[in-house]
């Protein structure tokens, strides 16, 4: 008797394990770069809760501690510079969950003030990261999503990279580079059934903020210290990351081939604003938000 009862609880056991394993493997699976804070972590833990399985990757896994509590997330590291990282996430993503269905580039930061302060090291860290970065967890997912014929890639451009504001030109100047990189990638995906989704929020009340690498010199502080201030401000006022989490679960699961989705705020508004006022006009407008006390 006592043998027989071990056998059944281990037959349970094992029954139950092959069942959450299977569970696993037949929920969808979104792979989320810069999951540790802001909307990357608002996200990972919003599909967590819809039932999707979560890749959530990082530099540092120590910050991604507290996903620890839902079952269907696993944390990696993975630098989007270095492509042993981000191939061995991807690997381990696959092994773990049995597949991928949504590759989600958010990993990001932004480089403010006035250019002129700003260094070649600076520039090329903002690019490496907003640009090539994308560029390289992208081309590290492609090969497995044209052998499953299909998949999609969402990223976090910006309203930033259709509009534009003060003190933010090198920033912009990414986002503009990915909203291209990834309007023309769509043309060749499209045969293979992957779908491009950009996601374009306004200002987020996140700790983006603590993220923002902001520089200056004298000749410019009197402009670029204030108009900094304006622009922090105009987070504090803003929607919190869940808006945005929503807007990347919409577009995941939208069976189209849309590429743009913008969300937050004023920021739909503003990109409608851009698109048919006459430039001057909408130049003014953003100078009258942003500069105030500039003067």
């Amino acid at each position: 008797m006592k043998y027989t009862s071990y056998f059944i609880v281990t037959k349970l056991r094992i029954t139950f394990a092959n069942e959450k394993s299977n569970i696993i493997k037949m929920n969808k699976t979104i792979f989320i770069t810069g999951a540790s804070t802001g909307i990357g972590k608002a996200t990972a833990i919003y599909f967590a809760e819809q039932g999707w399985n979560v890749a959530a990757t990082m530099r540092t896994v120590s910050k991604g501690a507290d996903l620890a509590k839902y079952p269907n997330v696993k944390v990696w590291p993975l630098d989007v510079m270095q492509t042993e990282s981000i191939q061995s996430a991807i690997d381990q993503s696959i092994a773990h969950f049995g597949g991928i269905d949504v590759m989600f580039n958010n990993a990001g930061y932004a480089l403010v003030g006035a250019f002129e302060a700003m260094s070649d090291a600076q520039l090329r860290k903002q690019f490496d990261t907003n640009v090539f970065g994308v560029m390289n967890v992208t081309r590290a997912i492609l090969p497995y999503f044209r052998a499953k014929k299909g998949g999609t890639i969402i990223n976090t451009t910006s309203m930033g990279g259709i509009i534009t504001f003060p003190l933010y030109s090198v920033y912009h100047s990414t986002k503009w580079a990915l909203e291209g990189f990834m309007e023309s990638l769509q043309f060749e995906l499209r045969s293979h059934n992957i779908k491009i989704k950009n996601i374009e929020p306004s200002a987020i009340n996140t700790d983006f903020d603590n993220a923002i690498e902001f520089v200056s010199i004298p000749a410019y502080d009197g402009y670029a210290v204030r108009a900094h201030q304006n622009m922090l401000e105009s987070y504090k006022q803003a929607p919190g990351p869940l808006v945005v989490a929503k807007k990347v679960w919409k577009a995941a699961n939208d069976n189209n081939f849309r590429l743009r989705y913008p969300v937050g705020g004023l920021g739909p508004l503003l990109i409608v604003m851009r698109k048919f006022l006459p430039l001057a006009w909408f130049t003014g407008l953003v100078r009258l938000a942003t500069e105030k006390g500039t003067h």
